[in-house]
C-alpha cells in the first residue's frame, strides 16, 4: 500500500502489545522480519514504542548483538 501511495516514510506501532498483552518479543521479532522481508520502495520505517521494555525489544531485533 505504501508503495502504491508513494510513500517514503512508514510508521507502525507496536501493535497488540498493549491492552491485548500479546508477547512483546514476539511483535518485536514479526514486526523487524516483516518489515525486513517486504519488497518496497520505502525510505524509512519507524517503530512507535510506548516505553523502554518495547524499545529495548525492538532494539535488539534491529541490532541482534545488543544486550
Amino acid at each position: 500500500m505504501a508503495d502504491e501511495l508513494g510513500a517514503r516514510t512508514v510508521v507502525f506501532p507496536a501493535v497488540s502489545t498493549g491492552v491485548y498483552r500479546w508477547p512483546m518479543d514476539d511483535a518485536a521479532r514479526i514486526a523487524v522480519q516483516t518489515v525486513r522481508g517486504t519488497p518496497t520502495a520505502v525510505a524509512e520505517v519507524c517503530f512507535v514504542l510506548f516505553d523502554g521494555r518495547a524499545y529495548d525489544a525492538f532494539a535488539r531485533q534491529v541490532d541482534p548483538g545488543r544486550p
